[in-house]
């Protein structure tokens, strides 16, 4: 694997050579799998027939759904980003990790290439393909930080619809960001399970910060999303997000 450093993030057009030249991965020196797993490549196809297949945060709840490895390739300003998710134990692997990154590139995040994980986590069995153990970060501000500053303004399709939603755990409790209106919506969903619909009326709170919320906790395992309690049968709710403007899981 070329452990890359922060400073050479590879040009697009670099990495389309190396693609070319590897039947694997651009960024192995080893033979690597060269397909996903069924699970997750099921899972993909799904959101490829919906046209979510290059939903940055659709992609990344796909292999957290699936408790699957993947390197996701995304683009920032003309290079490319080599960052693979490791669900189990929530870590992640990447030359330069998203602090480093900024938080003002992520609303402007696109994806590339989804790839089998070239590396292994920490304490993997096979050692040799464990990268230096610097380039490896906690997963749950990542995925936060996607949800609640990512491309995406919208549900994920997996949670959308006529839900009721409570938070299992207080992400400020577990070191992520959080401030504001949505420090506040989040301490009441440890106590109220309620719509979007709801939530989104909470002072400070619109149907994208809501989502955005959601999002994040469902990422992180921190959310019940049920549509048998009484709370997710709103029948207008489908009226409401129509005269917004807004589809479900859109």
């Amino acid at each position: 694997m070329s452990d890359s450093k922060p400073s050479e993030l590879w040009r697009i057009s670099e990495f389309e050579r190396a693609r070319a030249r590897s039947i694997s991965s651009a960024f192995s020196t080893f033979d690597a799998p060269t397909v996903l797993p069924t699970t997750l490549l099921a899972d993909l196809r799904r959101l490829d027939n919906q046209g979510n297949s290059g939903d940055v945060l659709e992609v990344a709840a796909a292999c957290m759904r699936n408790h699957e490895a993947a390197m996701l390739c995304f683009e920032i300003n003309g290079r490319v980003w080599p960052v693979t998710l490791f669900p189990l134990p929530m870590l992640y692997h990447a030359p330069q990790g998203q602090a480093d990154i900024g938080s003002n590139v992520l609303p402007r995040l696109t994806l590339l290439r989804i790839e089998p994980p070239g590396v292994r986590p920490p304490g993997h069995w096979m050692h040799e393909r464990v990268a230096e153990v610097e380039h490896y970060r906690p997963l749950a501000p990542l995925l936060w930080a996607l949800a609640l500053e990512g491309p995406r303004p919208a549900l994920l399709t997996e949670i959308a619809g006529n839900v009721a939603y409570r938070a299992l755990k207080n992400p400020a409790d577990e070191g992520l960001a959080l401030g504001g209106a949505l420090r506040s919506a989040a301490e009441r969903l440890r106590r109220e399970t309620v719509s979007l619909r709801t939530i989104a009326e909470w002072p400070g709170m619109s149907v994208e910060r809501a989502s955005r919320l959601l999002n994040g906790l469902y990422l992180n395992s921190a959310l019940l999303a049920t549509r048998a309690h009484p709370a997710a049968r709103d029948r207008k709710a489908g009226g409401w997000l129509a005269r917004l403007g807004l589809k479900r899981g859109s």
